[in-house]
């Protein structure tokens, strides 16, 4: 029974942020305020990024479901990098946007999606976006336990990531003189680094979260732990 939920868990998250990214891209060809769009499309968004990466990892996780893997024998490449990319990408970046969002929009919504969005997103797909994510990720953890690297090397492959999408930001500035969030032109050069520098602090105790909490559901006593790679 555990084993056809999962199954089916995976195939229906799969489907949905399928149809998510799909409505959501589908607004490019609308009538858009200026500069939401400009230079990179939607991928120049952590939103639109992150959808992008729950779709490759649950399909992944449905592929992997495809394979029989018995106690004891090695665990397919499907399988490594499915939980690699829980581990280090899906949970806590999942994470972080969901919570970055509502707690920015919270304080002043036009520093990070403001009102001229409404136009464009409605209110359902910015839940999709920005709220169901987390839910779908906490049941994910529930559904199948997944092995973590060791956490030096998951926190070192999550803050190179982190570094790389910095540097698209600032690409992104540089060239067209619009920053992908109002929030950040807020902040002087100084003030700049110090933001993003909490915000990996807070991708890394994400990171930790989830390890804790797949430690908490599953123990380490769990079959999948005594595989090799």
């Amino acid at each position: 029974m555990t084993g056809i939920l999962k199954k089916f868990y995976h195939i229906v998250a799969f489907s949905w942020y399928v149809f998510v990214m799909q409505s959501v891209y589908a607004q490019r060809n609308s009538d858009i305020p200026p500069g939401i769009f400009a230079y990179g499309g939607p991928w120049k968004y952590l939103t639109f990024l992150n959808l992008f990466l729950q779709l490759v990892f649950f399909g992944l996780a449905s592929a992997n479901d495809l394979q029989s893997v018995g106690k004891g024998s090695k665990m397919s490449l499907f399988c490594l990098y499915k939980d690699l990319l829980f581990s280090v990408l899906a949970f806590p970046v999942g994470m972080f946007v969901v919570l970055l969002f509502w707690l920015i929009f919270a304080y002043d919504r036009q520093l990070v999606y403001p009102a001229s969005m409404d136009s464009l997103f409605p209110s359902w797909m910015n839940h999709a976006m920005h709220t169901v994510v987390l839910p779908v990720l906490l049941g994910e953890i529930l559904v199948e336990p997944h092995i973590y690297p060791k956490t030096k090397y998951g926190l070192a492959a999550l803050g190179t990531v982190s570094l790389a999408y910095f540097g698209w930001v600032v690409w992104v500035y540089l060239t067209v003189g619009i920053w992908v969030y109002p929030v950040l032109g807020l902040f002087s050069n100084s003030g700049l680094a110090v933001f993003f520098f909490n915000n990996m602090l807070v991708l890394a105790l994400l990171y930790l979260l989830g390890q804790t909490l797949n430690r908490k559901v599953w123990g380490k006593g769990h079959p999948k732990f005594t595989r090799t790679w």
